[in-house]
């Protein structure tokens, strides 16, 4: 009888083990779901500013003459990615052979409110 009832209370500590697990399996679940959410609200800035930076490169090294016309395309730009610049904010210079393109913007990162984040970005770009 002893036996038994020392399977049943093997049986009894797996199961206990099984649910045990799964609240494990919940929990870890729950830290990555929330590595994954704040690498999306992290990630997503930095990468609008390395397509931005590209964009732009471009922008300068394709610039023809016309300033006027390089600073609206990279305004557009700027838009089509959502970023919070004006069209004063973006510095266009010319000299005789290179293309100056300045520009600078924060934008605020925030984690469920409990965290806030300023991230700073600048642009300096001469081709």
């Amino acid at each position: 009888m002893g036996q038994i009832w020392e399977d049943r209370e093997v049986n009894t500590m797996k199961t206990l083990n099984g649910q045990g697990g799964f609240i494990r399996f919940v929990i870890v679940m729950a830290i990555l779901a929330f590595c994954v959410y704040a690498g999306i609200k992290f990630g997503m800035p930095y990468y609008r500013y390395s397509a931005f930076k590209s964009d732009v490169r471009e922008f300068a090294r394709i610039s023809v003459g016309d300033i006027e016309k390089t600073r609206a395309q990279i305004f557009e730009r700027a838009k089509e990615l959502g970023l919070p610049l004006e069209k004063d904010d973006i510095k266009v210079t010319k000299t005789e052979k290179l293309v100056r393109v300045t520009t600078a913007w924060s934008e605020n990162v925030d984690l469920l409110g409990i965290y806030q984040k300023v991230l700073n970005f600048d642009i300096d770009i001469e081709e």
